[in-house]
């Protein structure tokens, strides 16, 4: 039987989890959630929002990076399907549907889906829509350096989560993109098509569209050619 593991990273986001958290709950089945929570002065309050949620294991730990919290949180889970959200994102009734249809597929390793914005702008209705189409089509490509998925949704097997030692920790960003490369070199990493999650607008709102995608661009630009990314830090935008 599937079991699927939950896990979100949070630094700062006493604000949002309590949403994103109702939205999970509403789903039911055969699933466990888990918070790795990087301690801050927010710390107790999430802790508060989180004792409003039954069967959410909340962890903590002292050191900052996306990465670092979601491997811990994939060496706590005991689901054979592990799967990353955001901090602000929202699912959908049907999500474990169709991640649990989609590997069934005994190749299927890893798998995205749409991500759009909660409330959207004309503007931001239209960028994402072309974001959307241009991760399913590297994803379509065969297993270069050019694939790529965002970090708000990313299911993969636990065992090859673990076959390609996880997230590369030495990344502030872009973490997403080199675990779906990693991973497409075992397996077919595959865009869910049907399925969309909503995420927050708040960081992309503060830079604007355009300032968005140029960082997005020259951190995968640079991931392309140096492995590496330009951003040193990923600031909290609350």
């Amino acid at each position: 039987m599937t079991k699927i593991s939950v896990i979100i990273p949070t630094f700062k986001e006493a604000k949002y989890i309590g949403q994103t958290l109702s939205s999970i709950e509403k789903l039911g089945g055969n699933i466990e959630v888990i918070l790795v929570e990087t301690v801050s002065e927010e710390t107790e309050t999430l802790e508060n929002v989180v004792k409003k949620h039954e069967n959410v294991q909340l962890y903590k730990i002292n050191e900052r990076g996306i990465a670092k919290a979601k491997n811990y949180g994939a060496q706590k889970a005991h689901g054979n399907i592990l799967l990353f959200l955001d901090a602000d994102v929202f699912v959908t009734k049907d999500v474990l549907k169709h991640v649990s249809q989609v590997f069934k597929t005994p190749s299927v390793i890893g798998a995205t889906c749409n991500n759009y914005p909660v409330k959207p702008k004309f503007s931001e209705l239209l960028f994402f829509k072309f974001y959307n189409t241009l991760i399913r089509l590297v994803l379509s490509l065969p297993p270069i350096k050019l694939k790529h998925s965002r970090g708000e949704f990313i299911a993969v097997r636990k065992a090859h989560f673990e076959k390609v030692h996880g997230f590369n920790e030495r990344l502030v960003c872009m973490e997403d993109a080199d675990l779906t490369h990693r991973l497409s070199m075992l397996g077919k990493f595959v865009f869910i098509k049907d399925l969309v999650v909503y995420e927050s607008m708040r960081r992309i709102r503060k830079l604007g569209l355009f300032r968005t995608f140029m960082l997005w661009f020259k951190n995968w630009l640079f991931f392309i050619l140096r492995s590496d990314v330009v951003t040193k830090e990923w600031k909290p935008v609350r």
